[in-house]
């Protein structure tokens, strides 16, 4: 039998972590174009727009079990905490540093959304699982260009 009633609290660290991606890929923005790096605006601007999408994707799932979507990003919590602390320490001054500590943020929400996958499926319904897997396959596209453009990048 199909399990149709989804946790709102693993959904809703799913959407912290979209937050927390939101909130790093501002952070990027800026630190680009104080240095000039304007060429890396439109990337950093796919991946908020992305997030957004996959928080309005989500949304509904937290509200049919009675209960409010957060607007939280992840300071604390079982999942991943990483990207909290790479935002902050967000500091070199170069394309190639900013892309690589962009690309670690990529890697924590990769985890996140891998560890809900294998680790809270059974408290999901097969549609949220399906969709879960659907945005992290989106997810990854994006990381692998943050990858090929630090790639690109002279050490």
């Amino acid at each position: 039998m199909e399990n149709n009633i989804n946790n709102p609290e693993i959904i809703n660290d799913i959407i912290k972590i979209n937050n927390d991606r939101i909130e790093g890929y501002r952070k990027a923005i800026d630190l680009a174009t104080n240095h000039g790096l304007d060429k890396l605006l439109p990337t950093f601007q796919n991946c908020i727009e992305q997030s957004n999408e996959f928080i309005a994707e989500l949304t509904p799932y937290v509200e049919l079990e009675g209960k409010e979507p957060t607007d939280s990003t992840m300071l604390s919590g079982k999942l991943f905490r990483v990207w909290m602390g790479i935002k902050v320490n967000i500091t070199g001054d170069d394309e190639r540093s900013l892309l690589e500590t962009c690309e670690q943020g990529e890697d924590a929400f990769k985890s996140t959304y891998q560890t809900v996958l294998a680790e809270g499926s059974n408290e999901l319904s097969q549609h949220v699982h399906s969709l879960i897997n659907t945005q992290l396959s989106k997810q990854l596209e994006s990381h692998n260009i943050i990858k090929m453009m630090r790639d690109s990048k002279k050490i």
